[in-house]
């Protein structure tokens, strides 16, 4: 009989493939950026939910046939809280969080980290209370603690109030009795071939395939209608009339104007630019300062009057282009350790100055950090609101004014980027994007990290941070040269 996991019959569940794929050709699978940093904030949470009931036997053992068994003998001996209890039925092996002993049986508890209960806790859960009760054990009730985005640390490792439990026993009772045949079906799966399933919308829902990029490769050569922004259920109508690539389809099929832009430019094969973008560069004072952000969240918050989730800046870089076209870097990098906001906020006003125009790329992020930091800081709020008003955000004017066919429908900095500057490249970094700079800084914090892997990490960042910020500048100089 195939052992499973819960996780094995989850990833079934999405796409029989997934599960294929991940047993038999694991190498096959790409890996996510922050997914070291994931893991190692659920690792961080369990911790602290576990503070919470200072009475309860954790289950530590790695070894499964030793944690079944002591996990036997704590409900032999009458324990009253179990952590990590090992369970298996049907050669299905689970490990619970918290298993609380209570007047008709036991309340299970799962730990999740999300800000709230999703609908694939509820199955993951099912399997979980399946197999207890399978193996003997009366689960009475079941929640799920997620966390509670509205807490606030006080500091002085309190974290009561971090986790809001919610009952889930009578959604999750309701697909108990469907885990068998999950069960079943898992089982299938492993017991045949790849089952070489179509790639579709279940690709990223509830999450991320790792396998995306070999099950359905990125063709060169083709440019499917799913290219086009926003577009709804748009894609599936036009391949339903026939239309597998964007150049088989008549402009006049095409009901948005932007849509028509990138159909009309792929067939050219060659970039559109709309000469008014350099005219309305041109009516913005100067100097210009180019800025980028790089920020941290923790699923914990490790700073006191900071919530779980927060974006905590950390890092800024700023081109910045005088009268005359002379261009000087800033840049600020947090040294680790305490709260780096204060000092962010205040570097930064220092740099912006009071007047001329501060480039983003993809305004919401960086306003939103600025006002979120005058929020904070009262005696800065006046400053760092008047920076936040002289944003003029770089994403709609590329979006209006520019298309290339190789960027394939997305406006992002790392598409724009090649077709405008194709020698500026984030392939030489070895941080080269926000998910790498989220656990290069995070790696800065952790006590452990020695100093030489330290300077290491803070000169990646730098250099990461100061690539966006310049990329920036080529995007300026590319639109002000198409008038």
């Amino acid at each position: 009989m195939q052992h499973l996991s819960k996780s094995r019959i989850l990833a079934n569940l999405q796409c029989p493939r997934r599960l294929w794929l991940q047993v038999y050709r694991p190498e096959l699978g790409s890996r996510s950026g922050g997914s070291s940093s994931r893991l190692a904030a659920g690792i961080r949470l369990g911790e602290v939910a576990r503070s919470f009931e200072p009475e309860g036997v954790l289950i530590a053992a790695d070894d499964l046939a030793r944690a079944l068994r002591e996990t036997a003998a704590h409900h032999a001996d009458g324990a009253g809280i179990l952590f990590e209890g090992t369970y298996q039925a049907e050669s299905v092996l689970v490990r619970a969080d918290l298993m609380r002993r209570e007047a008709g049986g036991w309340r299970m508890t799962e730990v999740k980290s999300a800000a709230s209960v999703k609908e694939y806790h509820l199955a993951d859960v099912a399997v979980q209370a399946w197999v207890v009760r399978q193996a003997g054990i009366p689960v009475s009730a079941i929640e799920i603690a997620h966390v509670d985005t509205s807490f606030v640390y006080p500091g002085g490792g309190r974290y009561q109030g971090l986790l809001d439990h919610v009952d889930v026993t009578d959604e999750v009772s309701d697909l108990e009795t469907a885990v068998p045949d999950w069960i079943d079906a898992a089982r299938t799966t492993l017991a045949g071939d790849d089952p070489d399933t179509a790639p579709g919308d279940h690709c990223g829902d509830p999450f991320e395939c790792p396998y995306l990029a070999f099950c359905a490769p990125e063709d060169s050569d083709s440019f499917p209608p799913e290219i086009l922004p926003r577009n709804g259920s748009r894609a599936a109508r036009l391949r339903e009339e026939g239309f597998n690539d964007l150049r088989e389809i008549p402009l006049e099929r095409l009901d948005r104007e932007l849509h028509r832009r990138i159909v009309a430019a792929t067939c050219s094969g060659r970039p559109w630019l709309d000469p008014a973008v350099s005219h309305k560069l041109a009516a913005l004072p100067v100097p210009y300062y180019y800025i980028d952000f790089e920020t941290i969240q923790f699923v914990v918050p490790i700073w006191a009057g900071t919530r779980p989730y927060e974006q905590i800046p950390f890092q800024w870089s700023c081109h910045i282009e005088d009268e005359d076209g002379k261009i000087q870097h800033r840049a600020f990098l947090a040294e680790g350790g305490g709260d780096p906001r204060r000092t962010f906020a205040s570097t930064l006003i220092d740099v912006l100055g009071t007047s001329g125009t501060v480039f983003v790329y993809n305004a919401a992020f960086e306003r939103g950090c600025m006002l979120r930091l005058a929020e904070v800081f009262p005696d800065l709020a006046l400053a760092l609101r008047a920076a936040a008003e002289r944003i003029v955000d770089l994403l709609p004017i590329a979006r209006d004014h520019y298309y290339h066919p190789e960027m394939r429908g997305s406006w992002s900095i790392k598409a724009v980027l090649p077709t405008i500057a194709p020698q500026l490249s984030y392939s030489d970094l070895p941080v080269a994007d926000g998910g790498m700079a989220q656990e290069a800084f995070g790696e800065v914090l952790r006590e452990d990290t020695s100093p030489e892997r330290r300077t290491e990490l803070r000169e990646a960042l730098l250099r990461y941070c100061e690539r966006d910020t310049w990329a920036m500048v080529e995007v300026v100089r590319y639109f002000r040269e198409a008038g």
